[in-house]
């Protein structure tokens, strides 16, 4: 019986320099096929993100993607893995009203999408729903920088934390995330040095 990847054993073969050429690497899968090649390769982590709306879709932005095509989409990658951890991204609006909000659809895209945990964009004003999704058994991944969600207040599709301000923002956020208890975080266009 094949065992499925967990972030923590997916964290220990990179800190053991196993996996050096998938290190910090989580490619997103949309479809069994495509997750089942990407498995058989032996990648960990693999993302259903919302990015389904603008490469599958045809969307200009991920923002009108559902819960329930997420859900959709993490059945179909799941059922084309045997190891790899699947992560199913919160799409906008899916828990950005309230916590309890957040709680509700976190918990259906994990019962009925059949991921193993999710991911969340967002730094510290997140930090209390990351606490209650992992103190209730969910596991969360982070994601911060270009966060696409935040398209319109970003001004568009740009790199974060160039200027001093936005750079503290961004570790800031990071260490909220972090002491909420996320297992890890995607940086998405910020400057390397911030990342390392």
């Amino acid at each position: 019986m094949v065992r499925r990847a967990t972030p923590q054993a997916a964290y220990q073969q990179r800190k053991d320099g196993r996996n050096e050429d998938l290190q910090g690497h989580h490619p997103h899968a949309y479809d069994a096929t495509f997750a089942r090649l990407l498995d058989e390769a032996g990648v960990d982590v693999l993302l259903v993100g919302d990015s389904l709306g603008m490469v599958v879709q045809g969307h200009e932005t991920t923002l009108p993607v559902t819960l329930d095509e997420i859900a959709y989409h993490c059945r179909a990658v799941v059922r084309g893995t045997r190891r790899a951890h699947v992560v199913g991204d919160m799409p906008f609006m899916s828990y950005q009203a309230s916590i309890e909000q957040g709680v509700t659809n976190a918990g259906k895209l994990m019962k009925e999408g059949g991921c193993h945990s999710v991911k969340l964009e967002g730094g510290a004003v997140h930090a209390e729903l990351v606490a209650r999704l992992v103190s209730a058994g969910i596991p969360v991944m982070g994601h911060l920088g270009l966060t696409p969600q935040s398209f319109h207040q970003l001004g568009g599709f740009k790199v974060q934390g160039r200027d001093p301000g936005g750079r503290e923002r961004l570790l800031d956020d990071a260490r909220a995330l972090e002491d909420a208890g996320v297992y890890s975080i995607v940086l998405e266009a910020i400057p390397a040095d911030i990342a390392c």
